[in-house]
């Protein structure tokens, strides 16, 4: 990846997985599962409501949700963690995730789509 490429490319790169900073944020998390002692769904759902209160960005939600997805993490516990988030961090950042979530999911079919 140049740094002269447009930004929808720069874009692609990171949501697709394919550049030294996404390399770099999986190697950091490797072990924090392992260290954390929770299981797998609760992991993924600390990690989702986590993403909720400091209100990531639309990649950070393609890359962890599209993880624990892997893991089994169904849509109606994914559900469950927002609405049990709801009243700490508030309606409107639970909207603005759910947003967010949805744009994740678009980008994601977006670079599943050929050429």
């Amino acid at each position: 990846m140049s740094v002269n490429s447009a930004p929808e490319e720069t874009l692609s790169g990171v949501a697709g997985g394919d550049t030294p900073v996404l390399e770099r944020l999986v190697a950091m998390n490797l072990d924090s599962m392992a260290n954390s002692g929770l299981d797998e769904e609760t992991y993924h759902l600390v990690r989702l409501a986590a993403l909720v209160a400091m209100d990531a960005a639309p990649v950070s939600y393609l890359i962890n949700l599209g993880v624990a997805a892997e893991a089994g993490l169904t849509l109606e516990r994914a559900q469950g963690a927002l609405i049990a988030i709801a009243p700490i961090v508030g309606s409107a950042r639970v909207a603005s995730a759910a947003g967010k979530m949805l744009r994740a999911y678009g980008l994601a079919a977006a670079l599943d789509q050929p050429e």
